[in-house]
């Protein structure tokens, strides 16, 4: 199918609690918004070091990651980083992979926002169209 990016914004939950409580200002709440590479392989976010010390995401553990290519890496994951598209959002730990050049936006964020990669244009769509659906069973 092909390399497929999409735009999003990576917003410190912390921060962005604080403001909302009044504590802080909204425009000091810490957010990058990066070109990320849509990858269905991974199962979370993927960031790299320069991008956590810019959110300011404090390191939770410490793991082993297996990389596509078989091997394993050490990894850091972080606390919970929101994660805007357009008007959804989602939040999860982030994995920070050394080395790592780009933001990977994974399955399980891609699923709770309800979107895809379409087939045919190659683009990050909603799975219903512009209605966000969940479905419980």
């Amino acid at each position: 199918m092909g390399e497929v990016r999409t735009e999003i914004t990576l917003v410190n939950i912390g921060d962005q609690e604080i403001a909302n409580r009044g504590y802080m200002p909204q425009e000091q709440v810490r957010r990058l918004t990066v070109n990320a590479v849509v990858d269905t392989g991974a199962w979370t976010l993927v960031i790299n070091e320069a991008v956590r010390e810019k959110l300011g995401l404090r390191v939770k553990e410490t793991l082993d990651t297996t990389l596509a290519g078989g091997g394993k890496v050490p990894s850091q994951v972080t606390e919970r980083v929101e994660i805007r598209w357009k008007d959804r959002d989602s939040s999860c730990k982030a994995v920070v992979l050394p080395g790592e050049a780009d933001v990977l936006l994974g399955a399980l964020p891609l699923e709770e926002m309800d979107l895809m990669i379409h087939p045919k244009t190659r683009e990050v769509v909603g799975a219903h169209g512009d209605t966000i659906r969940s479905v419980v069973k």
